[in-house]
């Protein structure tokens, strides 16, 4: 295969990963055990550019046994797993161009690879692929029949591009189902974010101060999680209602300067630029940890950073030490980057579960309504979210109620009064 990865003797590990993962994807199983008998994505080439994992690559392979042939790059230069990119092309016929450390060049000559697949679909983490082909391959922008978005912030960047009238096709913002921000971005990023700064840095959280920068459904698992583990929560926000939420929770909020003074920990799950600027740097304490869990590394101002510091140097393997001229040292972790992606393993399956299960039937869904589609962002069906749902109570064991006729009919009505 036509591939950029590590080295592809790690393709043994990583097939064994990835089979531990599927142990926890029963969503997706049954999604492709139905893909592999009816073939819905036969002939179509898809593009992806997403976080090369073992979950990840448990949806690439139930692409494949729908039909699809499969082009992935890295959509983050340090979340790539080497083994589950090298299993990927050994195994499965995939074309991966994914190497974790990759250089900023490198990571857009992987992008530009997946292009150059002349990908009908497009699965994006990020809207990276997506901006390249709208800027620099418009030529291509024909062939496409649809594309999904996973997270966040590519979707915040879509609504923009959508408004600005120059989406040129339409894109599914899978990261707006229920059955995904209500529980990837809670209990997926709140417990693999933790996990993250643990492993970086092996401190005790118990006691400790953790200031959550933004309270979205990211910062309310990472807020929920840190508080689990013994940890004082302060959370920093410019949505009035969120804050309020925070403080309903039992969350102190304030702005982000007076919690700069009193923080350990300081985690940034906003989709915003320089959350954390040269005026928190300037009144942090010494010793102050920056980990940053959202999709780009503009939420910590890293040039602030390194502008402020006298000294910088690798203390661990995924922290960096900035000292600063009064003495303080400031650090951050995995670069300011994924901290739990680049530090940890991201996600646990169970939970990407429901995500990939959704990447896949809006797939499936896009290539169906081919040529009905207007180019904007369209929300996942609400059928492809509860379905989602249903499969996943059922690997779960769990049974819930139905409506009666009587019932169905008495909501339907508005003949019924007191």
């Amino acid at each position: 295969m036509d591939c950029d990865v590590k080295d592809l003797i790690l393709a043994e590990k990583g097939q064994l990963r990835i089979e531990w993962a599927d142990q926890e994807m029963r969503v997706l199983a049954q999604i492709r055990e139905r893909f592999e008998k009816e073939k819905p994505l036969a002939g179509i080439r898809i593009g992806a550019c997403l976080h090369v994992t073992t979950e990840t690559a448990n949806l690439i392979r139930t692409l494949v046994a729908g039909g699809a042939a499969v082009a992935l790059c890295a959509s983050n230069p340090l979340s790539t797993q080497d083994d589950a990119a090298a299993a990927l092309c050994e195994d499965d016929g995939v074309f991966v161009y994914a190497i974790k450390g990759e250089d900023n060049e490198t990571y857009y000559r992987h992008i530009n690879s997946v292009l150059d697949f002349h990908p009908q679909i497009t699965m994006d983490d990020g809207c990276d692929l997506v901006t390249l082909l709208h800027k620099e391959r418009q030529d291509q922008i024909a062939e496409l029949i649809g594309g999904t978005e996973e997270t966040t912030t590519g979707v915040i960047r879509l609504r923009a591009m959508a408004a600005d009238g120059v989406l040129a096709y339409p894109i599914v913002a899978v990261n707006d189902a229920d059955t995904k921000h209500l529980f990837d971005n809670r209990f997926g990023t709140g417990q693999s974010t933790i996990d993250g700064i643990v492993r970086a840095t092996n401190l005790l959280l118990a006691g400790r101060t953790v200031v959550v920068c933004g309270y979205g459904m990211c910062g309310r698992g990472v807020a929920s999680r840190a508080r689990g583990m013994g940890a004082r929560v302060v959370v920093t926000e410019v949505n009035p209602l969120r804050a309020l939420e925070a403080v309903m929770e039992g969350f102190e909020a304030m702005p982000g300067r007076e919690a700069a003074r009193i923080g350990d920990i300081f985690v940034t799950v906003t989709g915003d630029m320089a959350v954390l600027a040269a005026e928190h740097f300037a009144v942090m304490k010494d010793g102050a940890v920056l980990a940053n869990s959202g999709h780009f590394d503009s939420e910590i101002d890293k040039v602030a950073l390194a502008d402020m510091a006298v000294d910088v140097r690798r203390v661990r393997e995924f922290v960096d030490e900035y000292r600063l001229p009064d003495g303080r040292r400031l650090n951050l972790l995995a670069e300011g980057r994924l901290v739990n992606l680049a530090a940890a393993e991201g996600h646990p399956a169970a939970v990407m579960d429901m995500s990939f299960g959704n990447q896949a039937l809006s797939v499936e869904w896009l290539v169906k309504s081919a040529g009905t589609l207007q180019p904007r962002v369209y929300g996942v069906p609400v059928e492809i979210d509860s379905e989602v749902a249903r499969l996943k109570l059922a690997v779960m064991g769990v049974e819930i109620d139905a409506l009666t006729e009587e019932q169905t009919a008495y909501l339907a009505s508005w003949e019924h009064g007191t």
